[in-house]
């Protein structure tokens, strides 16, 4: 029992291996290359503790290739100049599998020296990484791969593998070991989709336990004492941290307060204060903007509540914001009247301010027709005089156009009337 029980309970082959049903599932692309026995380079992306690591293992063993590993965070060019420099060994002579872990930590100039012999097929390569490959992992290696995506392991399946971990133990204990199903069904779910947590929780918990009688008995609330809050995935510079606050975004865009709230919360559990009033206040200008526009100032005042409070009370100001902002009225008009605006200059499409525009009072020998000839609207019915506001050669654009909402077409209404269209 030296060796974490995740270690001593891996699956051995790929029946054995908990979720990822969509990749390894009988009939799945990744079963069948497997089992055919034809090994390409290959990608595994995902978070840690769902599987990757041990798939790769199961792989190298079936595919009777000489193995080599390697892990990205200690890996040096002269690692990989070894492994090339014994491809034309004896025992490397049917090719080599290399197995390297978190292969985003390689810089582009390690993952080059690789390139050269995944491409002749004198390499194979089983990489794998929690990051997104399409962002961390040189174009050429990743031209020559097939990407799997690894997903966190639903709640349903990390039971049976916490049963297989209690017969386990129990046989190596030499001891009955009693726990709830509530117990483990909490295990289960505070482990965040990572088997390897999950079964390390329940190991700690079982050693922990109080052994009479050939029973080891575990107390419902030392699993408290385990996982105090939620495992939650979240990393402030990794995809599951975008991944939230998008979906964060999108419920609120989406007008459900449910989910809404729901990545709010995951965000203020992981501490996230800054995020989260930031995000805010975006979707307060870009998703509801002029449809309520009240909801600005609003958000704002909530925000500023929460930092000023800190957690866990700026979660009181902070749910009020979002529970508004869902149920507000939407408009992006504004948004993409500035996005309108802003593609035309980085075109290069501006052009000479009108004259009667300009902040200047003198004309020039050249000018023909002297003056500004602004006209104040505020002198005029309404406080509104037609005149040119755009560039010559803009005059006719139109960025900005009315939402339905309300609040919009009240004030297209009120314009319509005044301009008399």
């Amino acid at each position: 029992m030296t060796s974490p029980l995740a270690d001593r309970l891996r699956p051995q082959d790929l029946g054995e291996v908990v979720g990822q049903r969509h990749i390894l599932g009988q009939g799945k692309v990744l079963r069948r290359l497997i089992e055919g026995g034809t090994i390409p380079n290959l990608i595994f992306y995902g978070p840690s503790g769902v599987g990757k690591t041990t798939v790769a293992r199961i792989i190298a063993e079936k595919a009777h290739k000489k193995l080599y590993k390697l892990n990205g965070t200690t890996a040096s060019t002269s690692d990989i100049r070894e492994i090339v420099e014994n491809l034309g060994s004896l025992e490397a002579m049917g090719g080599v599998i290399l197995y390297l872990d978190e292969i985003q930590y390689l810089n582009k100039k390690q993952q080059q020296t690789l390139l050269q012999f995944i491409e002749d097929g004198s390499i194979t390569l089983i990489a794998s990484t929690t990051e997104n490959p399409y962002f961390y992992i040189y174009n050429a290696i990743l031209s020559r791969s097939t990407v799997f995506e690894f997903k966190p392991v639903e709640k349903e399946e990390i039971l049976p593998a916490l049963g297989r971990a209690r017969t386990l133990l129990e046989g190596e204990l030499g001891e009955k070991i009693e726990i709830s199903g509530e117990a483990l069904e909490k295990i289960a779910t505070l482990s965040g989709g990572d088997v390897r947590r999950a079964l390390n929780s329940f190991e700690l918990l079982a050693l922990s336990g109080e052994s009479a009688d050939g029973v080891r008995r575990v107390a419902d609330g030392s699993v408290e004492e385990v996982t105090t809050k939620s495992v939650m995935r979240y990393d402030r510079s990794a995809d599951e941290h975008y991944d939230i606050l998008s979906a964060f975004q999108k419920s609120i865009r989406g007008s459900d307060p449910q989910a809404a709230l729901h990545y709010l919360a995951r965000l203020l559990q992981a501490g996230d204060l800054i995020s989260a009033c930031r995000r805010m206040l975006v979707c307060a200008c870009e998703d509801i903007g002029l449809a309520y526009p009240q909801a600005i100032p609003i958000v704002k005042a909530c925000a500023d509540i929460a930092m000023q409070v800190g957690l866990p009370e700026a979660q009181i100001p902070l749910g009020d914001a979002v529970v508004l902002l869902a149920t507000a009225p939407k408009s992006n008009s504004g948004c993409m009247g500035i996005e309108a605006a802003m593609a035309d200059i980085a075109a290069g499409n501006t052009g000479p301010i009108p004259r009667q525009l300009q902040n200047k009072h003198f004309d020039g020998a050249e000018v023909k027709v002297k003056g500004q000839f602004y006209q104040y609207p505020h002198d005029f019915p309404n406080h509104y005089v037609e005149q040119q506001y755009l560039p010559d050669n803009l005059k006719d654009r139109v960025y900005y156009q009315y939402g339905e909402n309300r609040t919009e077409q009240a004030a297209k209404g009120y314009w319509e009337k005044i301009k008399g269209k």
